[in-house]
């Protein structure tokens, strides 16, 4: 029997068509297992009592509809290689150390109470400064630690991102939790062109992202302040002005002389923050000709007074802002609850050279012209000009007449009119004469009075300082007062008093009587204290001597402390 032919041409038979689920089924399901099937019907099942088991059902297929309907995706591509880092690989004990630093959160007791264990995360900045001194790398393992630390305290970045070294920018393209590693590198990693290859250099300055054109000037400004000045020119009339602020910021480094005629022109800039920054910059140059605008201007307001019996600064303050002092800076409109006059008067003086005075206060040096009386209550404007001229043009001469004495009665000193005016003046002087300067005003006015002046103070302290330090804990500790009022001054002790000190301190650790006055319970928060330093003191000195392995240990001291008087 022939079987039936069958048409070449037919149609292949199709398999029976596979359902496709409804747009938005998913959803559907979701819906209805959230109201109860006694509220929504699920899609494609009868209400009854049923209802319920046809909805987990229906869930379990469209649970595997949907994993079976996946699509394989394109694999991606692998990540490059982390860069490698040419520096020294850090000492085994001082590795082992940066893990505990790391790992450290420290809690803080009921009541406030810290006991005599150290803080060892405020320990961290000084151990990752000392080790970038050194040029070490840090274990690859303890990267990931160090950039969440670095994100929880912007203070710690810089150093943090400096010991990270390459391998942190590498790390922050792959986490977007440490994203700040590409905002504080500039460029994000990218590493600057020769500065001798100018093609280069121009490409990267016409076209690259701003943080990449700043970092390539202030590099360029590090070695050629010319130079960089002259890029600087080329796209000045084009850039933003919050840009054009910055770049001219970055003149700052090597201001000379020769960047007058640029900062003069930048005095009629459109925008006003650009013209006060040039202004500030020319008034840095004692020889530029806004500096002897501003004299002029200065001289007219202040003069001798040769009516009264005694030599006595007169201050005629100006009565308007013209144009011109505009132009040079001045800003017109005076601040809430200040008068206009003595506002115009402040700006011109901290703009005027310091050396107008002596020539113009007949011929008297720095500190004789502090200590003549200014009539008419315009000392303290006076003496604040002063001040900010004296810390805008680092005149240590100017700063130490303006200092007084550490050990004048007045804490405010002659010229100063707070301690955050002094702090800035002493930033001026050299360390040790800072140090010795801060250890006699702490002598006379105790500690309360002198915490913003040891924040400027270097560190480790030197051996006046620190003593002085100790001597007034000590005294305040035998004097009853309540000890928590010098937690800061402890804390700053801590982490600033020279680690040599530590075997000194060993005859404050006991438990001191209590007066009858003192706060209760305030003897053992004092040797808590005491202890907290000492021990804190001989952790540093570990640190120390782990990350520099080529220095013999210190000396042992074994000398007791003896508190002064």
């Amino acid at each position: 029997m022939n079987s039936p032919s069958v048409p070449v041409d037919s149609p292949p038979v199709e398999p029976p068509p596979v359902h496709s689920p409804a747009p938005g089924a998913w959803e559907e399901l979701v819906t209805a297992a959230l109201l109860g099937t006694d509220r929504r019907t699920p899609p494609g099942c009868e209400p009854g009592r049923e209802a319920p088991v046809a909805l987990l059902d229906a869930a379990a297929m469209e649970t595997v509809r949907r994993r079976a309907g996946l699509r394989p995706t394109r694999a991606a591509q692998r990540p490059q290689s982390a860069p490698e880092d040419p520096r020294p690989a850090l000492p085994s004990a001082a590795a082992r150390r940066l893990a505990m630093l790391l790992a450290d959160r420290p809690g803080v007791a009921g009541g406030g109470r810290r006991g005599t264990a150290p803080d060892l995360m405020e320990l961290l900045p000084q151990w990752l400064a000392t080790a970038n001194d050194h040029g070490y790398a840090p274990p690859p393992q303890s990267l990931p630690a160090l950039l969440d630390a670095a994100r929880g305290r912007t203070d710690l970045r810089p150093s943090a991102l400096a010991f990270a070294g390459p391998r942190a920018v590498w790390l922050a393209r792959l986490n977007p939790d440490w994203r700040f590693a590409l905002r504080a590198t500039p460029g994000g990693g990218a590493s600057l062109p020769h500065l001798d290859d100018t093609a280069a250099v121009q490409q990267l300055w016409q076209e690259g992202l701003f943080a990449e054109r700043v970092a390539l000037l202030s590099a360029i400004r590090a070695h050629e302040p010319v130079a960089a000045r002259e890029l600087l020119t080329t796209t000045w009339a084009t850039e933003r002005a919050e840009d054009r602020l910055m770049f001219l910021d970055s003149l700052r480094a090597g201001l000379g002389a020769r960047d007058e005629p640029f900062l003069e022109q930048a005095l009629a800039d459109r925008s006003r923050n650009v013209r006060a920054t040039a202004a500030e910059l020319l008034s840095a140059l004692p020889g530029s000709a806004l500096a002897a605008r501003m004299a002029a201007r200065a001289g007219a307001c202040v003069a001798l007074d040769h009516t009264r019996t005694t030599p006595t600064i007169g201050v005629e303050a100006p009565h308007q802002c013209d144009a011109g002092m505009e132009r040079d800076g001045v800003v017109s409109k005076a601040p809430a609850g200040r008068g206009e006059r003595s506002w115009w008067f402040g700006q011109l003086v901290e703009a005027a050279p310091l050396s107008t005075w002596p020539g113009r206060l007949g011929g008297r040096p720095p500190g004789e012209i502090v200590a003549l009386p200014v009539a008419d209550d315009w000392q303290g404007e006076l003496h604040a000009a002063w001040c900010r001229a004296a810390v805008r043009q680092r005149d240590a001469e100017w700063a130490r007449a303006l200092l007084g004495s550490p050990s004048a009665a007045e804490a405010g000193g002659p010229g100063a009119v707070s301690l955050a005016e002094r702090a800035k003046l002493l930033a001026t002087l050299g360390a040790a004469e800072r140090a010795e300067w801060v250890a006699g005003f702490i002598a006379t006015h105790g500690l309360s009075e002198a915490f913003q002046l040891l924040g400027v103070c270097a560190v480790p302290w030197a051996p006046p300082l620190g003593r002085a330090v100790v001597d007034a804990l000590n005294i305040a500790r035998d004097a009853g007062s309540y000890p928590w009022s010098f937690s800061g001054v402890m804390g700053l002790a801590e982490r600033c008093l020279d680690p040599s000190e530590a075997s000194r301190l060993d005859g404050l650790l006991a438990v001191p009587d209590e007066p009858e006055d003192a706060s209760p319970g305030a003897g053992g928060y004092w040797a808590e204290a005491f202890q907290r330093l000492v021990t804190t003191l001989r952790l540093r000195a570990a640190m120390i001597k782990e990350l520099d392995t080529t220095s013999p240990a210190p000396p042992h001291r074994t000398t007791t402390y003896a508190p002064a008087g």
